[in-house]
């Protein structure tokens, strides 16, 4: 499980920037919670794939 984490946190702060940068200003609020989601979405998917890992590991 090493680096895993920041690994997730890397994309997770790549994709939500991305969605934060692009697009014009009027969007730029609604992109970021898009983004922020999108991020939390990845979080828990990397997460249950570490935990199932572990416990087929173990």
């Amino acid at each position: 499980m090493d680096g895993w984490m920041e690994t997730w946190m890397d994309r997770w702060i790549d994709g939500w920037m991305d969605e934060c940068m692009d697009g014009d200003m009027d969007a730029w609020r609604a992109g970021c919670m898009d983004g922020w989601m999108d991020g939390m979405d990845a979080l828990m998917d990397a997460l249950m794939d570490e935990w199932m890992a572990g416990c087929m590991d173990g």
